[in-house]
């Protein structure tokens, strides 16, 4: 039995963030019910961030959505929003991240929903937080990456801000919102008390970066500098980046320069034995070791670092990915199958509980698909849409 099989999830939220944290409520064993809008559904259903379409919808929808329900209403009908109000009297979480004000006009503010049930975990997920005067603006992954000073961390010294290569802020709103709805859970066992849960994703941009802003904060606010070639940490030195090979790349961490020097055979690199220099002249040293990795295949390079136990490793593409061995071992990839037949392949979940994987074959559901049963299992009134 899975952790959260007694739990139901009614999830009012589109796109990545939101629905992020339900997936992950829902690989655990809650009931994810999304509450979809008549006739569109969740936005993510069309937002084709590439040219793969999957049965008709959005790769990305079917990555964030597997395991969980579609019931499909309107939400400026009233006998809808009376089936809602049905739902949520019996659920032990809601989820939403809609622009401030929406949900206050569509009655399933946090004060609402609590009238209905007062022991819910309300948890919603905003851009910018009630404090931040983020009215009009969208909550979007790229611009919050963009306003949080995260775009100054990536890429080499003269690359100018960079993005990261994933919807990173999106994921990480959504993991601190699950985080705080199962912390609310977990009180709720003892003391019957719902809660409101709050994230915004510029605030979990900021947490993102703990250690980066600690370090600007105590060091006179002195601003990162990326080093010129190689960088893949602004506060870190020599060695540390990823170095092209002869017909590939490999990733060096921490590491000794001379130590480095003499395991390479390296010339240029013994003369810097000052430890304080990895930092001081990673900008001269770099481009010295970056040369001279090009000498050699990267098999070559971790036949010799590894065995020296040099934090080392090759740098995968995602097809060299699929084929290792170690990737085929954890089983990271399951097979997943929607209502019509349709099947396609996706990760699973990467916690293990008593040393279970947790795997789920349900895929993601059509729009509207369990409106029957869930209006048969959970409201009394009629319904205007047909089951």
């Amino acid at each position: 039995m899975k952790p959260l099989e007694e739990y139901l999830v009614v999830d009012f939220s589109q796109f990545l963030s939101g629905p992020s944290a339900s997936l992950r409520l829902a690989d655990m064993g809650a009931r994810v019910i999304k509450i979809e809008r008549l006739g569109v559904g969740d936005i993510c259903r069309t937002l084709y961030t590439s040219n793969v379409i999957m049965n008709g919808e959005s790769s990305v929808f079917h990555a964030i959505n597997r395991n969980k329900e579609s019931f499909e209403v309107n939400l400026k009908d009233e006998q809808d929003c009376q089936m809602v109000r049905e739902l949520l009297a019996k659920a032990d979480v809601m989820i939403h991240n809609f622009r401030p004000g929406v949900m206050e006009r569509l009655g399933f503010d946090y004060e609402s929903v609590q009238e209905i049930n007062p022991e819910i975990i309300y948890a919603e997920l905003s851009g910018y937080g009630a404090e931040v005067d983020g009215k009009g603006k969208p909550g979007q992954d790229l611009l919050l990456q963009s306003v949080t000073g995260l775009t100054w961390l990536s890429g080499n010294a003269d690359s100018g801000p960079v993005a990261m290569g994933l919807s990173i802020v999106d994921m990480l709103a959504g993991s601190h919102l699950a985080q705080g709805i199962l912390a609310c859970l977990f009180r709720k066992i003892t003391s019957k008390v719902g809660a409101l849960v709050q994230v915004s994703m510029i605030e979990s941009a900021y947490d993102f970066q703990f250690e980066t802003i600690t370090t600007f904060m105590n060091e006179g606010e002195i601003l990162p500098e990326r080093t010129a070639k190689n960088n893949a940490n602004a506060y870190l030195g020599a060695p540390y980046g990823i170095y092209k090979t002869d017909g590939g790349y490999i990733a060096l961490a921490m590491g000794s320069i001379p130590v480095l020097a003499d395991l390479l055979g390296c010339e240029e690199l013994k003369k810097y034995t000052d430890p304080a220099e990895a930092f001081d002249k990673r900008d001269e040293i770099k481009p010295i070791l970056a040369d001279h990795l090009l000498t050699g295949t990267t098999e070559k390079w971790l036949a010799i670092l590894e065995p020296a136990d040099i934090w080392c490793a090759d740098v995968l593409t995602w097809k060299q990915l699929m084929e290792h061995e170690g990737f085929k071992a954890l089983n990271m990839i399951q097979e997943v199958k929607m209502n019509d037949g349709y099947q396609y392949q996706t990760t699973r979940c990467p916690i293990r509980i008593d040393g279970e994987l947790l795997t789920s074959a349900k895929g993601s559901p059509k729009l509207g698909q369990d409106n029957g049963q869930i209006i048969r299992q959970f409201i009394n009134v009629k319904s205007s849409i047909h089951e």
